[in-house]
């Protein structure tokens, strides 16, 4: 669901960048995303957001930068983006129940120092940016983060904020593919819009 027209409308009249974003989305299932349709009205969007997410990631440690997007995406209430980094943690290094443990308290989930220090500064990044204290960037200092490691954090955070509001914002549901997840992991994840039915 979206309160954005499009499947059927947008991607049959698709032409130029908007039919590359679909072509270039495609799930195996030959579908994209519904993401993709509800950015597929001004591509020019998505294509910079993918860019400015490139430039975030390109140095940035891969299991940091999901730690981050999950927690600014719990404090955001996106369930779509919770299910979407979450699903990469699991087929990552992360199993079932730790995942659970993190999506429901990340401070007792057996994360390292630095671990829980990044999930915390997302949140915070996430639910007030003007909330942030120099002792949460201290407590990436110690540890042996460099200045361009924190602001690494800040920005994907941050980032994190506009697409989650984004989604949000036109209606756009989770895909149908997330509902196949352990319930478990269901309960903690689905925490704002439901997914989309099948």
């Amino acid at each position: 669901m979206s309160y954005i027209h499009q499947v059927s409308e947008a991607e049959a009249e698709a032409t130029g960048q908007a039919a590359e974003l679909f072509e270039s989305n495609r799930g195996t299932d030959g579908t994209p995303p519904n993401f993709v349709r509800a950015s597929s009205h001004r591509p020019e969007i998505y294509a910079a957001w993918r860019a400015l997410l490139g430039a975030i990631r390109t140095q940035m440690d891969a299991l940091r930068y999901e730690l981050t997007t999950l927690a600014a995406a719990k404090a955001l209430a996106s369930s779509y983006c919770s299910l979407a980094h979450g699903s990469v943690l699991l087929n990552g290094t992360i199993g079932e129940a730790q995942l659970r443990a993190i999506a429901t308290d990340h401070r007792a989930a057996g994360l390292s120092e630095v671990e829980i220090a990044v999930m915390d500064l997302a949140e915070a990044v996430a639910c007030d940016a003007s909330t942030v204290r120099s002792d949460q960037i201290d407590r990436l200092r110690t540890p042996g983060l460099d200045e361009g490691e924190i602001c690494d954090v800040i920005a994907a955070a941050a980032a994190r904020c506009f697409f989650s509001k984004y989604v949000d914002a036109t209606g756009t549901e989770a895909d149908s593919k997330y509902a196949t997840l352990p319930k478990r992991l269901l309960e903690v994840l689905t925490i704002g819009r439901p997914i989309a039915e099948a």
